[in-house]
């Protein structure tokens, strides 16, 4: 009968026989021998279609283009949204400007639909004593400044429609690095990389993480993104995000 030696020398002079040996290789070409890797380190910037200035200007025309499109659904939604906070609390603002630190380090202000009552800033002095992250990140998972209509659009992250208006200004575009709402000069330097895009509306982190990452781990997140960046992997998360907000993962 005709034998074939093993590749495992530790086993001594261990052999197959002809039908073992097809049986072994088959497996061997089926079975995965690797872990497969997360689906967003699957992009390999050296596969890119589109780099540098042509896939910028594409991503700006989709950016324009799901905007346009999603504008009849949208519409009502925010006049919705905006009628219900005036309802709950009518001697404040609908929206809330907040200035972020956007490409370059360069601030503007972007837009939100407002969640807390109106003297929310004069208030986080005093309630700075339980911040659950690292200043000058703040989160407070019972956050006594948020209303009623507010804990609900957060929860929905319906609060972040109006940055779509910042998308049309060209501020900010669709998916990209969360922009902060303290300077860049409280930065490391390795976090200063986040800084050389545009920042977004959605990233990797609020799919993986959302409110409940710390801001070095989201910035991990935002260069691997800023690494791999091409239209597929915006389009992922794009739709990966919705996925997270109809489970209300991470949300606060």
């Amino acid at each position: 009968m005709t034998t074939f030696p093993t590749d495992d020398t530790s086993q001594g002079d261990q052999e197959f026989t002809y039908p073992e040996y097809v049986l072994s290789s088959l497996l061997l070409s089926v079975v995965p021998q690797t872990t497969e890797m997360p689906w967003w380190q699957q992009c390999r910037p050296e596969k890119r279609l589109l780099q540098g200035k042509s896939y910028l200007r594409a991503k700006r025309i989709m950016d324009l283009a799901l905007v346009f499109a999603s504008l009849i659904l949208v519409l009502p939604l925010l006049l919705l949204c905006a009628l219900l906070i005036k309802i709950e609390s009518p001697g404040g603002p609908v929206l809330f400007r907040q200035k972020r630190t956007g490409m370059g380090g360069h601030p503007f202000y972007m837009f939100k639909f407002r969640t807390m009552t109106p003297n929310a800033e004069d208030m986080k002095k005093e309630l700075a004593h339980l911040n659950e992250l690292q200043w000058p990140d703040f989160k407070i998972t019972n956050d006594p400044r948020i209303t009623r209509i507010g804990r609900f659009l957060r929860k929905t992250s319906l609060d972040e429609m109006p940055q779509l208006l910042n998308v049309l200004r060209g501020e900010m575009s669709l998916v990209g690095p969360r922009p902060t709402s303290f300077s860049p000069e409280t930065y490391k330097l390795w976090h200063t990389e986040r800084l050389d895009v545009p920042p977004g509306i959605t990233g990797l982190w609020q799919i993986l993480g959302r409110g409940s990452m710390e801001f070095d781990e989201r910035v991990r997140l935002d260069v691997a993104y800023i690494e791999r960046r091409c239209l597929w992997l915006d389009f992922q998360i794009l739709m990966r995000t919705f996925t997270a907000v109809l489970g209300q993962r991470g949300a606060y």
